[in-house]
């Protein structure tokens, strides 16, 4: 039986680092309004580069599809995982550059995926021939995904060839994903073939390759780095569960206008304070997680013709419809009749 409340449809969201968007982004060139696409998934054009903010996953790969349908993209995952700098990533750059071999750097890479990511998950795997660094994402594999998994292939091999003292060249690269009509962009990057229609996202290494020392490889500095990065992990092990439970506890209050921060956090069992300090150790703020409750579950709703407009408004803690529309026009760049007359199936 279908659930009666659409407030419990929320979907469970996952998250990236901005950092990504960026580079992608600058990657694209004048092709594209950088600042609208930037704006569009909620980073300040103008505001510092910060690897811990974070941003949804799904409005990421939403405006990898927007620029997709500005430009040609076949190569723009290549200069983006050529444009990525360790030194970027904090703490977690200078570990993968302090791991005394290539393969302790991408075994690093496994373990703390989660301190720039929430969708993705890394494994390294004996293969015939040498060792496979996986990509793990679940999900549909809409076009953005499949840009977004590309770029980190892409980052992958420019991180293994910034701490080795010598060229690093894959034995092969497997991709998911139906080929582009070209392959050239991609085969001159690895510098290996590149087989697409693959079963798995997946660079395959000989074993040589991964056990060469790193050209800043120190045992002293990583131990201090690790000990960090372990503290890191274990601040964010929590964070998709109190992302959800907030999502719940915001959704559920929407349909008597927007729930102050206060009455959520104490739902929730924090002060006002020490929630709004859980969040921006995530890279979040309430106001950010309250505006993406309401855009989520005006999507939702707006994809079952059974809730009027005006019920859609007061679901999500809309005053009036007028108001409502507004609010999703500046989401989502088009009207809610719009967006439902688009998506709604004949």
């Amino acid at each position: 039986m279908a659930d009666p409340d659409p407030r419990r449809r929320l979907p469970r969201m996952g998250y990236v680092t901005s950092l990504f968007a960026r580079k992608i982004v600058a990657a694209a060139g004048d092709g594209i309004d950088a600042s609208e696409m930037l704006s569009s998934v909620g980073i300040d054009p103008e505001s510092a580069w910060d690897s811990g903010q974070m941003i949804p996953a799904e409005r990421y790969y939403d405006m990898l599809e927007r620029m997709a349908a500005q430009i040609d993209v076949t190569d723009l995952p290549m200069r983006t995982g050529a444009s990525m700098r360790l030194d970027e990533y904090g703490a977690l750059g200078l570990a993968l550059k302090a791991a005394t071999t290539l393969g302790a750097s991408y075994a690093r890479i496994e373990r703390y995926a989660r301190l720039w990511t929430s969708v993705v998950e890394y494994e390294l795997r004996e293969a015939k021939g040498g060792t496979l660094f996986i990509l793990n994402r679940a999900g549909d594999r809409r076009l953005g995904m499949r840009l977004s998994n590309e770029a980190t292939l892409a980052s992958a091999v420019s991180i293994a060839r910034q701490v080795s003292p010598e060229p690093v060249l894959p034995e092969i690269v497997l991709v998911l994903n139906a080929a582009p009509q070209s392959l050239a962009a991609h085969e001159n990057w690895f510098g290996c073939p590149v087989r697409f229609g693959a079963d798995l996202d997946a660079i395959l290494y000989a074993n040589e390759t991964l056990d060469r020392s790193n050209v800043l490889g120190d045992e002293g500095i990583s131990r201090y780095l690790i000990s960090h990065l372990d503290v890191e992990l274990s601040r964010i092990s929590n964070a998709p569960d109190l992302v959800s439970r907030s999502k719940d506890a915001i959704a559920q209050a929407l349909s008597e206008g927007t729930p102050k921060i206060a009455e959520i956090a104490r739902g929730l069992g924090f002060s006002a304070r020490s929630f709004q300090r859980r969040l921006s150790e995530h890279g979040m703020s309430y106001h950010a997680l309250t505006e993406e409750t309401r855009r989520e579950l005006a999507e939702g709703l707006l994809r079952d013709e059974r809730h009027s407009l005006a019920e859609i408004a007061f679901l999500t803690g809309s005053s009036e419809q007028s108001a409502f529309t507004r609010a999703f026009k500046r989401w989502m760049g088009t009207t809610p009749a719009s967006y439902r007359k688009d998506r709604l199936l004949p």
